[in-house]
């Protein structure tokens, strides 16, 4: 599993006109390419009556499944171009469809591959970005006299709260960098003067919106 990566969130759409055709770019997060083939599908039967469903996706830790399609615009005006935003952007497991709605007036290689392009990129900021870093849960256990203190501390630092838990103590889930457990497991010690329970808890995303 990838330590850190870029990727889309989990899906939305822009709309831009240029020389009076319509393009509406959709993005989707797939993590395989049999999710991205149904989203490309979903979106064809949906603009069935468009001039073009274009297409690309780039999935995989190592972006190894890349596949772009033209669907009728002249090779190279459209897919590809797609694809290279995602390349240029670094956003993995990501599917794009940019539809088109003719306005009458053609956009002739260079005119297409600019519009495919801005499409894509602005149906991407459209939908937002994030980080995905992996990270280790540790669960936190106190007493509910030590969770002001603790509580507090955890904001102002550098840690994550996950979620916390009021049961008969209290019970915080943090997410740590894997590298920084043990620092945190004696910060933690420290603070609560060795009357925290810690465990771990399983290895997950941590997901945080950036700006492209």
């Amino acid at each position: 599993m990838l330590e850190c990566y870029t990727t889309v969130k989990k899906q939305g759409k822009n709309e831009i006109n240029i020389q009076k055709s319509r393009f509406i770019g959709y993005v989707k997060r797939c993590e395989t390419e049999e999710e991205a083939q149904e989203f490309i599908q979903s979106i064809k039967k949906k603009h069935h009556d468009a001039a073009h469903n274009c297409s690309a996706y780039m999935i995989g830790e190592h972006d190894l499944i890349q596949k772009a399609n033209d669907d009728g615009e002249p090779s190279g005006t459209a897919g590809v171009p797609m694809l290279e935003v995602l390349k240029k952007m670094k956003i993995k497991d990501t599917a794009v469809v940019v539809t088109r709605y003719f306005g009458g007036i053609k956009l002739g290689g260079g005119g297409l591959i600019r519009a495919y392009s801005s499409a894509t990129s602005e149906a991407i900021r459209a939908t937002g970005v994030v980080k995905r870093e992996l990270m280790q849960e540790v669960i936190v256990h106190v007493e509910y006299t030590l969770l002001g203190k603790l509580e507090n501390e955890l904001r102002n630092s550098k840690y994550h709260i996950k979620k916390v838990h009021y049961l008969e103590n209290v019970e915080i889930e943090v997410y740590v960098k894997n590298n920084e457990v043990e620092e945190f497991e004696g910060w933690i010690t420290n603070l609560t003067s060795g009357q925290a329970t810690i465990k771990h808890g399983s290895q997950e995303y941590m997901e945080s919106q950036i700006e492209i």
